[in-house]
């Protein structure tokens, strides 16, 4: 008999593995869209709860209501990406699941580079090129 750490992996890999293929698929969008979201929240969270820099509070500091705000936000853009990824399945294509994850990874680069910049640390010309060439990526589709 199978112990309830195995069961309970099993079960979060099941999980997972349909979200993300209701989600398209876990291709490099996919991933690399929550990479950006995760990165964006933790630099969100450090600029409030560190730097008290944030200018989603009044004080600049880390508030629960502005934090679970972002938390669902990034869940309702994922719920667009399943309508966009269901859009293509009925259309037999993916251009717009691939559009709404370029368009959604250039918002979180966007927002990241906001908050590594009120935190005072500059970024590299390769990485602003690179935001640069999303952005363009993204107003081409």
């Amino acid at each position: 008999m199978a112990d309830f750490k195995t069961l309970g992996l099993t079960a979060l890999a099941l999980l997972g593995g349909g979200l993300a293929e209701l989600l398209g698929g876990w291709d490099a969008g996919l991933q690399s869209l929550l990479i950006f979201m995760a990165l964006d929240y933790a630099t969100g969270l450090m600029l409030a709860g560190i730097f008290k820099k944030s200018q989603k509070s009044a004080q600049g500091a880390l508030e629960s209501r502005a934090a679970w705000q972002g938390f669902f936000r990034k869940g309702a853009a994922l719920g667009v990406v399943l309508i966009a990824s269901r859009l293509d399945l009925l259309l037999g294509s993916t251009i717009i699941r691939d559009a709404t994850v370029i368009a959604y990874c250039g918002n979180e680069l966007l927002s990241i580079t906001e908050n590594i910049g009120l935190m005072g640390v500059p970024l590299p010309k390769p990485i602003k090129g690179a935001i640069s060439a999303l952005q363009e990526k993204e107003e081409r589709l």
